[in-house]
């Protein structure tokens, strides 16, 4: 009975110490509690360029008809069937992921490395941004702090862009103000290389950052004229925005699988049948004979542009994959290497000539309207050549003429030509 005993007592004295180091074994490297701010950095960076470019900018690219939906989801997106689409993109790429990182690198940045807290702030409100312009009253004020609040509430979009100090919440003009009041501070640790847009250099953050407060105040213009006019007059006052093409505001990606851009894993690689030129956008351009720049954004198969209507392909045959127009190096790269394009010159200029317009903001409005024309053409790679060209050829198409609202509508087609390859 003894030896039994002590038997009995060295399986449980064995046991006892194998659970504890077991569980000591089990703190594993590969899923650390504390993550330094340049591994954060570079996740919240791409995160937030690839939820715009992927599902979510696929389909906003779709129902502003760049393009026609061929088959599988964003055929079903061309008839505006979204039921259940986007669960991903909403659950995963916004929130799940880079809002929870941004949220975890602003808290662990914002005393001792508040530079780092600065970018992450202003990544916080764009991608914040996209959620609300896309589904209107979203989590945000409550959303990202894991089990702080398990249930984040819906804000409304007006306190979203406003604020609503009742509810705690910061509107996103404040947001990226405090973000841009960060990068002035002391900061023991300073981005570089891991800053995969502008490699550090916050002087161009700041100007992204007030290029922001820029595209919100023109989010909110026809809602809020006041606050809009006031945002931007301060910005134009300040004079230190996005105003040339090597500032924009844009994430590069690679050409190596796993790193390339999202648009170009879709159209090239992933699902290269499913979607083309929309005759609609084809359409536009020709009558603006605008052609050429069409030619840097999409393919002509044997020299012909292949578009499709908008919802056809539900009724017809879509025509043969090697004569569909899609998306062309500019916007995909060779292999994917292109950069997503989140604020570029030609989007400022245009809210520029737009608020000017209809604000009463300083400037002339068809000033910044040709400076938006000519800042996107060059930037896909049009010739100087080419450029005056076309605006020797087309002065109809580049001067404002007519009504306040004609002039507007010459000024968002400009906009719109220029986004392509963001539909949000």
């Amino acid at each position: 009975m003894r030896n039994k005993l002590i038997i009995l007592s060295l399986i449980v004295v064995s046991v006892t110490a194998c659970t504890k180091n077991f569980l000591d074994v089990n703190n594993t490297p590969n899923n650390p509690l504390n993550v330094p701010p340049a591994t954060l950095l570079p996740n919240t960076t791409i995160g937030m360029a690839f939820a715009n470019s992927n599902e979510l900018g696929r389909f906003a690219s779709i129902l502003v008809q760049y393009n026609a939906g061929d088959a599988n989801q964003v055929l079903a997106a061309d008839i505006y069937n979204l039921d259940n689409q986007l669960d991903n993109q909403w659950s995963l790429e916004i929130y799940g992921n880079t809002m929870n990182n941004l949220r975890i690198l602003i808290e662990s940045t914002q005393e001792t490395n508040p530079k780092y807290a600065g970018i992450a702030k202003m990544q916080l409100a764009y991608l914040v941004s996209m959620a609300t312009d896309l589904w209107g009253d979203v989590p945000y004020s409550q959303a990202g702090f894991g089990t702080k609040f398990v249930n984040p509430r819906f804000d409304k979009q007006e306190d979203i862009y406003q604020g609503n100090a009742g509810e705690n919440i910061q509107s996103l003009f404040d947001l990226v103000k405090e973000g841009l009041a960060d990068l002035d501070k002391t900061s023991a640790l300073a981005p570089g290389n891991d800053d995969l847009i502008y490699k550090g250099d916050l002087a161009k953050w700041k100007r992204a950052g007030n290029s922001m407060l820029l595209k919100f105040a023109m989010q909110i213009s026809n809602r809020n004229p006041a606050l809009a006019k006031s945002t931007i007059e301060a910005v134009l006052a300040g004079n230190n925005y996005i105003n040339a093409n090597n500032l924009d505001f844009e994430v590069p990606f690679g050409s190596t699988t796993g790193n390339q851009n999202p648009l170009y894993s879709f159209n090239n690689v992933n699902r290269p049948s499913d979607q083309q030129l929309s005759l609609r956008y084809l359409n536009l351009m020709k009558s603006l004979n605008d052609t050429v720049r069409l030619a840097k954004l999409y393919t002509k198969p044997n020299g012909v542009f292949g578009a499709f209507d908008n919802g056809l392909a539900q009724v017809a045959t879509v025509p043969p994959l090697a004569t569909r127009s899609k998306y062309n190096t500019y916007l995909t790269g060779n292999s994917g290497e292109a950069p997503i394009r989140l604020i570029t010159n030609a989007q400022v200029q245009f809210i520029l000539a737009e608020a000017a317009l209809i604000l009463g903001t300083p400037g002339d409005p068809n000033t910044y309207y040709q400076a938006g024309i000519r800042a996107h053409m060059s930037k896909i790679g049009m010739t100087q050549a080419e450029i005056d060209t076309y605006f020797a050829t087309n002065p109809t198409v580049v001067t404002l003429s007519g009504t306040t609202e004609e002039k507007r509508r010459q000024i968002i087609t400009q906009k719109y030509i220029a986004l392509t390859g963001n539909g949000i």
